[in-house]
């Protein structure tokens, strides 16, 4: 049984439309939808019953929890599965009750493949065992054991803390290729100061909370610059300079769970780029590589060609995609180069080990 939790906050039409393609689900994939209100200004008028017979819950709540408001919907929520969607996200394709019956008995949770289709290109954000929180499904078990999502985080960054806490509980996270969501994100409500601001202290947190102590300087380190550069080009310093006193106020505050290297390495997606990387220089028996379409870590795509002592030039044999993002990633592989190009992880593999145990 899978579970449909949407949080929400004054965008009825995004939700109207949300829960209108949730009717159109088979109703092997969907036995319930509850939506959670974020103390909207008015309350939302909503559908009990949608068109596939689904029941619709909406629970108010009297304050804006953020993306803690999820955790009111997984616990009320009868299904084995819960299926995080935003009030402007909704599943377009894929057999999704059965790819998550066949799922490992240790994979906690299954990314799927965010589109935002009237922009023409995939979601960015996330890792291969980092899920995005408009489209992922938990093993509802493994989500409360986890404790949910940390309300102080609000939004951005939380599936991260979320993700690092279900691989310290021995848990895994397959990334699904087969189920897509269309996430339409509309401008309404996105305040980009906020959100950097929100990144630049949640992330600190992330890092603060699981990072192996030698690597956590240069990783926060990373992770601001990364930001700031964002902010510079979205006209919107002054909120990430505020996101960012926040983050030095507050790191020491933060329970530390220091991940082991090992963990740590699939964590930032340093593992899948070792074995990726590896096999395509042994299949193609490159020395040299460009890197390309660069984003979120690729700190450790570089880290992974230096292990292999390819050599990272302009001119080199192929072109390495330089983000571990799964959205990213797979656009960059879909428009091709003048030469191979390599992926820096196989999102398929990741698939086929979430099946091995079954």
């Amino acid at each position: 049984m899978i579970s449909a939790i949407i949080p929400t906050r004054d965008r009825h039409d995004q939700l109207a439309r949300s829960l209108d393609e949730l009717g159109r689900m088979d109703t092997a994939d969907l036995s319930e939808v509850i939506v959670i209100d974020n103390a909207s200004s008015a309350r939302p008028a909503i559908p009990w019953r949608l068109e596939n017979g689904r029941l619709v819950e909406l629970v108010c709540l009297d304050q804006n929890l953020g993306a803690a408001a999820r955790n009111v919907g997984a616990e009320r929520a009868s299904g084995d599965w819960l299926l995080m969607l935003d009030d402007d996200s909704h599943p377009t394709s894929g057999a999704l009750g059965e790819t998550l019956a066949r799922q490992a008995p240790d994979v906690g949770a299954v990314t799927t493949d965010i589109h935002l289709s009237a922009r023409g290109v995939r979601e960015s954000g996330g890792l291969p065992e980092v899920p995005i929180g408009c489209g992922v499904a938990y093993r509802r078990e493994a989500f409360l054991d986890a404790g949910g999502y940390d309300a102080s985080f609000g939004y951005y960054a939380e599936e991260y803390d979320m993700a690092a806490k279900l691989l310290l509980a021995g848990r895994r996270i397959a990334f699904e290729p087969s189920l897509r969501v269309d996430h339409r994100k509309v401008n309404a409500g996105r305040d980009m100061g906020l959100i950097l601001g929100r990144l630049a202290r949640n992330n600190g947190w992330v890092l603060q909370r699981y990072a192996p102590r030698a690597e956590l300087r240069v990783r926060l380190d990373e992770m601001i610059e990364r930001y700031r550069g964002i902010a510079i080009k979205e006209n919107a310093l002054q909120g990430f300079d505020r996101g960012h006193a926040e983050l030095l106020v507050t790191i020491t505050d933060q329970r530390v769970r220091a991940m082991d290297s090992e963990l740590w390495d699939r964590f930032t997606g340093l593992s899948a780029a070792r074995s990726a990387l590896a096999n395509a220089r042994d299949r193609l028996g490159f020395s040299s590589a460009r890197v390309i379409a660069r984003g979120k870590n690729d700190w450790a795509v570089e880290q992974a060609l230096g292990e292999l002592a390819v050599e990272q030039t302009d001119s080199g044999e192929v072109d390495v995609i330089g983000t571990l993002s799964p959205g990213p990633m797979l656009d960059a592989i879909e428009r091709g180069s003048d030469r191979p190009v390599v992926a820096p992880w196989n999102p398929d593999e990741t698939a086929l080990q979430s099946r091995a145990c079954a």
